[in-house]
């Protein structure tokens, strides 16, 4: 069955301004089968959406659910974002999806290599199509990634078509030619949940590659990372407490 590769990123690939508060860039990819993404993975984050917002059109946004904006006013009140965690907590455990990801810590790239230092993005990028490959086999898949603004989206095009023409270390030109069947960059407008998932994982695991934890007053838990290491496929990169979750510096 053909999968889905889903891109979304957290903090800024930049290596010239770096947030001690942030200081990682982290890929995370979604990997999905297409049928259950189509039908299974939309309704039940569209029935998450209705139970607590009443509208299954706004787009999950860490950066809107944790400023109380874009439809997530309610998140003020300390009962309802509670309850918003957690549930939101009990879909990620529900669905059925993989995590690949790729965590550079920005300062250590930028000792180690200089101004040889490669972007985090386009780093992060060659690294996760690897895993998706391996992940997918011989059906192949597609990659979806979410928009950013023209230029970096034109620069992320002729990154994967570099890909394709060289290949990556462990990868060659040839193979992402054939199983990599389509690459398509999406608006968070689209209401894509594969894109949602992804961009609601990425900050989790940027904060665990950091020591930190995430929401943890708002969790019966204590802490939201665990319920994304168990969708993380085994063998794929250098573990950083989770397998599949490459951590390079």
């Amino acid at each position: 069955m053909a999968k889905i590769l889903f891109l979304d990123e957290s903090g800024d690939h930049s290596l010239s301004i770096i947030d001690p508060q942030f200081s990682v860039f982290v890929l995370c990819g979604v990997i999905m089968d297409e049928e259950y993404h189509r039908n299974i993975a939309t309704e039940k984050l569209d029935a998450f959406k209705m139970g607590l917002l009443g509208n299954r059109e706004i787009i999950l946004h860490t950066a809107d659910f944790t400023r109380n904006k874009s439809g997530f006013e309610a998140m003020s009140n300390h009962e309802f974002r509670t309850d918003f965690f957690n549930a939101l907590q009990d879909v990620i455990r529900g669905l059925e999806f993989r995590i690949v990801a790729c965590v550079i810590k920005k300062e250590h790239h930028l000792q180690k290599y200089g101004l040889n230092a490669l972007d985090p993005y386009l780093l992060s990028l060659s690294v996760v199509v690897e895993r998706f490959i391996f992940e997918c086999g011989s059906a192949g898949g597609t990659i979806v990634a979410e928009a950013r603004n023209p230029t970096l989206n034109n620069a992320l095009d002729l990154a994967f078509l570099d890909l394709k023409i060289r290949g990556t270390t462990f990868i060659s030109a040839t193979k992402i030619q054939r199983r990599i069947h389509n690459f398509a960059i999406r608006q968070k407008k689209d209401n894509i949940a594969g894109l949602q998932i992804a961009d609601v994982v990425a900050t989790p695991i940027g904060r665990h590659a950091m020591g930190k934890t995430t929401y943890p007053t708002l969790l019966r838990s204590g802490r939201f990372f665990p319920r994304c290491e168990t969708q993380v496929p085994e063998g794929l990169g250098r573990e950083d407490r989770g397998k599949g979750t490459r951590n390079t510096s």
